[in-house]
C-alpha cells in the first residue's frame, strides 16, 4: 500500500446518491473509482467463468482461516447483509517474485491495502486506502507456526505482513478501524505482472521523467507501452515522484489501475470466452482469499452478489493521514478525520466531508 468536529456544509447521502450527477467529476476522485471497482471486475470475471472451466481454474485459489488464527477478539459482525472486505497488493520479493524488476527490498510487504465497505443493498461502495507507510499500533496476533508476537506501538503498516502474516494484517485493520472484515483477498504481484503481459502491456503517460534506481522504473516525459515487469516498477516506484514518500506512489497506482481498466475494455476481454478464461486463469493464480471465499464457486456467488453495485455510487478515500512529528518518512492517522471516517463506515452513515481530507496531502480529498 491508528483512528469528530461537526459537519456544516451539505452532504450526500451513499444509500440515495442524487439523480443529478456532476457534469466531470474530479479527475482523481474518478481514477479512484476505478481503483475500487477493480475488485468488483475481478469478482464479476471470476463469476463470467466459474462453472465451464471450474477445474482448470478452482486449484489456483489459496486459503487462509482468518476466523481460526484470529478468534474472538474481533469487532462485531454487521447486522446487516453489508460487507467489508480487506484487500491487498503483496509483494513477497520471494519465490516468483523474486526476479521481478530490480527492487532491493527484501522480505514480504503488503505494498496496496484498501478496505472495501459494500452497504446493505449491495448497489454502492465505498474504498478506504491505507497508506503503506501509515505507523500503527500492532494488537497481539498469532503468526502462521501458531507462536503469539506481542503487541507493538509506532509499526509500520506493511511490515505486519511480513513480520506475523495476513491475518495480523486483518487484525490490525479490525482494530484501527472498528469494523470487521467479513472476507480477505490478496492479489500477489507475480501474477499481476502475468495479467498485464497476458493482455499485451499497458499504456501510460507521465509529465516527467521518472528514474528510480530502487524499482527499476526509467521512463521519459511522455506516453509508454509498459510491459509486466516494467508495470511493476511503475506501481512499486516511490522515489522518483513527489517527495519521494509512499502518497507519491498511491498517485501512480491510481494511474496504473485506472489504464490498465481502460485496456480491458478496450480490447473487449470480458465479452470473449476465450479472453475471460485468460484474464481468469492469471487473477486466480494470483489470488490468496480467506477459507470462506477459497473456491471458484465462493468466489463466482459473491462476485454475482456484487452485480448490482453501481459505478457512480462507488468512492474511494485515502485515510486521512498527517506527517508523524518524529519521522517526516512516515504518517500517522489525522484526528478526528480518520475516526470521523471509521464511525461513518460502521454506521452506514454519511462520510462526512472533512473526513475525506488529509492534512499531508494538503487537505484534499483522495
Amino acid at each position: 500500500m491508528t483512528h469528530a468536529p461537526t459537519e456544516t456544509s451539505p452532504r450526500r447521502s451513499r444509500r440515495a446518491p442524487s439523480r443529478r450527477r456532476p457534469a466531470r467529476p474530479p479527475g482523481r476522485r474518478r481514477v479512484w473509482r476505478w481503483v475500487g471497482l477493480s475488485l468488483v471486475l475481478l469478482l464479476l470475471v471470476v463469476g463470467g467463468v466459474g462453472y465451464w472451466l471450474y477445474s482448470d481454474l478452482n486449484g489456483n485459489i489459496k486459503g487462509v482461516d482468518i476466523n481460526e488464527a484470529i478468534g474472538d477478539d474481533r469487532p462485531e459482525k454487521l447486522p446487516t447483509s453489508g460487507q467489508n472486505i480487506l484487500v491487498l497488493g503483496s509483494d513477497s520479493r520471494s519465490g516468483d517474485n523474486a526476479g521481478l524488476g530490480t527492487g532491493k527490498v527484501a522480505g514480504a510487504r503488503s505494498d496496496t491495502a484498501m478496505v472495501m465497505h459494500i452497504p446493505e443493498g449491495r448497489t454502492e461502495a465505498v474504498a478506504v486506502s491505507i497508506p503503506r507507510d501509515t505507523l500503527v499500533t500492532r494488537p497481539e496476533c498469532r503468526k502462521q507456526d501458531g507462536t503469539e508476537t506481542a503487541a507493538a506501538k509506532r509499526v509500520m503498516f506493511n511490515s505486519i505482513y511480513s513480520q506475523v502474516g495476513p491475518a495480523c494484517v486483518v487484525k490490525t485493520v479490525e482494530q484501527m478501524s472498528g469494523i470487521r472484515m467479513d472476507h480477505y483477498v490478496e492479489i500477489d504481484f507475480a501474477g499481476f505482472k502475468d495479467l498485464v503481459d497476458a493482455i499485451g502491456g499497458v499504456t501510460v503517460t507521465v509529465d516527467q521523467d521518472i528514474h528510480d534506481p530502487s524499482s527499476g522504473l526509467d521512463l521519459t516525459a511522455g506516453t509508454h507501452k509498459l510491459n509486466g515487469t516494467d508495470s511493476l516498477a511503475f506501481v512499486r516506484t516511490r522515489h522518483g515522484v513527489g517527495d519521494g514518500s509512499d502518497l507519491g506512489r498511491i498517485g501512480l497506482q491510481q494511474q496504473f489501475m485506472l489504464a490498465l481498466l481502460s485496456e480491458i475494455k478496450r480490447q473487449d476481454l470480458l465479452g470473449s470466452p476465450t479472453k475471460t478464461f485468460k484474464i481468469a486463469d492469471q487473477l486466480t493464480a494470483a489470488l490468496t482469499t480467506d477459507s470462506d471465499l477459497a473456491s471458484l464457486t465462493k468466489l463466482a456467488e459473491f462476485g454475482r452478489s456484487l452485480n448490482g453495485v453501481d459505478p457512480a455510487a462507488m468512492e474511494t478515500i485515502m485515510l486521512p493521514v498527517a506527517y508523524d512529528t518524529q519521522d517526516r518518512n512516515r504518517v500517522v492517522a489525522a484526528q478526528p478525520q480518520a475516526e470521523q471516517l471509521w464511525e461513518a463506515l460502521r454506521k452506514d452513515a454519511d462520510i462526512p466531508e472533512s473526513a475525506k481530507k488529509s492534512p499531508a496531502t494538503g487537505g484534499g480529498s483522495a
